[in-house]
Formats: C-alpha cells, structure tokens, sequence
C-alpha cells in the first residue's frame, strides 16, 4: 500500500497522529526533501529506506513505489502541509492507477492554516470576508487567465498566495489594478510554524518593497485582505440574542 500523507506546515508536532503512526510503520519513505522538515524522519523505524524526491523525478519515484508493492512493503509519500495543494500528486494517483497499485491519501495541516496560526487571523472575519482566495503568480507553471490575479482581486476578500515571493512586483501592480486599495493590509509569513518563522507585516502597496527588503524568495506566504485589520463584527453563534438549536436567546 502507498500512502500519501500531509506532513503538516513545519513544525515536527503538526503532522496528524494518523500520519505519524503511517510514517513509524513504513518500510519506504520518500519525503519531498526541499519543503518538509526532516525532523520528521524521527517518526521512522531504524531499517526504514529514506529517498528524497527532491533529486529524483516522476518515474524514480514511480520505480521506488513499485519495487515496494512488488515486496509487499508499505510507503510513505511524505509531502508538504496538504498535498491537496500544489502537492503535484494527481500524476502519481494517475500512474498507480495505471499499475493498479492501491493508495490511500492522509491529509495533513497546509501552510496557510498554519501562517493564519502565526498571525494569530480569522480569514473569515465577520463582515470583513467569508471568501478565503488560494492561489498562486504565473510563473513556471501558468496560471488560467480566468484565474488572473488581477480578476481574483476584483473581489477583495482574503487571498492566500503560495509561490509568489519572487513575483512580487508583478504581483503588487495585479493586486492593485484588480481592485485592493494601496493600504488593504498584507503579511508575508516565512517559514510558517517552522522553528525559523518569521512574518512580515505591510501593505498591497508596501508588499514588493517588504519582500525585497528582507530577502524573501521562497518558503513564504502571502496574505492579503482586510482579515488582518482590526475591523470585525462580533459574531451572532454566542451573541445573546441568538437561538439555536442548543440554547435559547436571552435577551
């Protein structure tokens, strides 16, 4: 059996306790070496073989999970936070189902939970925004232009942005023009909940700026919205003079 667990945002205790328990019973584990915080290799068994995906491609990783069902050994494919999100695992699901190799999906704790965690933000404050926007800059992988930044924008609610750090002067001019004004709050979070996070608090309009400044590349998120202002309005699930189905209002 191959399993694809969600190693979690980064810190070693953020990984789910199904996916720790897959991870200390694996004979195989291959682990995506540039994101994943190697602390959690700790979880293996001794005689566990480690391969990072970083240095391999598609058909390594490919060869490595068939040479482990022909054995009847169990596999990890240990990916960053969610590997729902820009996990690249629907060729590998597309593959094993070629070969008919059987593989179940373990969800896991994505950087932008975690980088809400850091900046201690409700992404769907009320009457600020009940929309949270995942999404990333064309880069080496195009982005549709439906999905533009720039129409994305267009509905100022929260936006989460992965793999943009280095795209930030493009990306600040398309958050502009699609409709944030210049100081809608933003915040870069580097290395979300891993022992080296970092945030950077700034604006639409300060965000290339900020990102230059502290030399951010990669291993970040972007947050935009007004999520991160100090604007809210209490909610009506514990107000009072709300009825639910559990309690009656009172007042």
């Amino acid at each position: 059996m191959i399993h694809f667990v969600g190693a979690g945002s980064g810190a070693m205790d953020l990984i789910t306790v199904r996916g720790a328990r897959l991870l200390q019973e694996a004979d195989v584990v291959i682990y995506a070496g540039s994101l994943v915080n190697p602390q959690l290799l700790a979880y293996t068994k001794k005689d566990c073989q480690i391969y990072n995906s970083a240095q391999m491609t598609l058909e390594q990783v490919l060869t490595v999970m068939r040479e482990a069902e022909q054995k009847g050994q169990s596999l990890v494919r240990l990916h960053t936070g969610d590997s729902s999100i820009y996990g690249a695992v629907k060729e590998q699901f597309a593959e094993l189902d070629k070969l008919s190799i059987p593989y179940d999906v373990c969800p896991g704790v994505s950087a932008f939970c975690g980088a809400a965690a850091a900046l201690k933000a409700e992404y769907t404050a009320p009457d600020v925004s009940q929309t949270v926007i995942i999404t990333r800059s064309a880069g080496k992988t195009p982005v549709p232009e439906r999905e533009s930044i720039r129409s994305l924008a267009a509905h100022q609610s929260t936006m989460v942005l992965f793999l943009s750090t280095s795209l930030t002067e493009e990306l600040q001019a398309d958050l502009l023009a699609g409709g944030y004004d210049a100081d809608t709050p933003a915040a870069v979070v580097y290395k979300a909940t891993w022992p080296d996070e970092k945030i950077f608090r700034c604006t639409v309009g300060t965000l290339h700026e900020t990102v230059s400044e502290n030399h951010l590349t990669k291993t970040s998120l972007i947050i935009v919205g007004n999520c991160l202002s100090d604007h809210f309005v209490r909610s009506m699930l514990y107000h009072p003079g709300f009825s639910t189905e559990y309690r009656e209002a009172t007042e």
